[in-house]
């Protein structure tokens, strides 16, 4: 059995490392394969007018900052998001352009504020990924030391081993939370670009 978790954690190791390669190097702490931009570029998701006079206007009407927040939910479907934006700006009538503008300036200055909170989250969870590893490559290296020991203690060998299993399954689980949050980014960009587009459509 000891074999086994000793064998489970310097893969899990191994797979971690290799993870900590492919990482951007200007950035230590990002976890994830894809590059780290920090914050979405105005000019890549808007092609619109520009949003130097209305800024943070938009959280002073109440219509707006509300349709802001529900567009920028993960939970609403994009598709939906997209109807919602068609909805409310059809209905704006002379306003339209003004209603548009403060509607996209909110969602970028919140979506570019969700992607800041799951980038920081990651970085988090990668520190304490490699404080993981390092305990779990000391732990391996003692319960090598404790099996060759003569005598050998049986139970201190059983406790290390179950400690080990424990904290390699823990360090797996968060690896694969880590991979599925990378995409999240990536999806948030999207969301953006795709809202923005529908948004300078409408206004045309």
């Amino acid at each position: 059995m000891t074999v086994r978790v000793l064998a489970m954690a310097a893969l899990m190791l191994a797979a971690a490392g290799t993870a900590a390669r492919a990482a951007d190097p200007r950035y230590p702490d990002w976890p994830c394969t894809q590059a780290k931009v920090p914050e979405i570029s105005l000019a890549a998701v808007w092609a619109g007018p520009s949003l130097d006079d209305v800024q943070n206007k938009w959280k002073d009407d109440a219509k707006v900052s509300a349709l802001v927040a529900k567009l920028s939910a993960r939970k609403t479907p994009l598709e939906e998001a997209e109807k919602l934006v068609k909805e409310f700006l059809a209905g704006s009538a002379a306003d339209k352009t003004a209603n548009a503008k403060l509607l996209f300036a909110g969602l970028f200055d919140t979506l570019n504020a969700q992607r800041s909170q799951v980038m920081s989250g990651l970085e988090r969870v990668s520190r304490k990924q490699r404080e993981a590893a390092d305990k779990i490559r000391e732990e391996s290296v003692q319960l090598q030391a404790l099996q060759g020991a003569t005598p050998r203690d049986e139970a201190k060998v059983e406790a290390l081993s179950n400690e080990l299993i424990w904290k390699t399954r823990i360090f797996e689980d968060r690896h694969k939370v880590v991979r599925f949050v990378c995409e999240v980014p990536t999806t948030i960009d999207q969301r953006l670009f795709a809202l923005g587009r529908v948004i300078q459509q409408e206004m045309e």
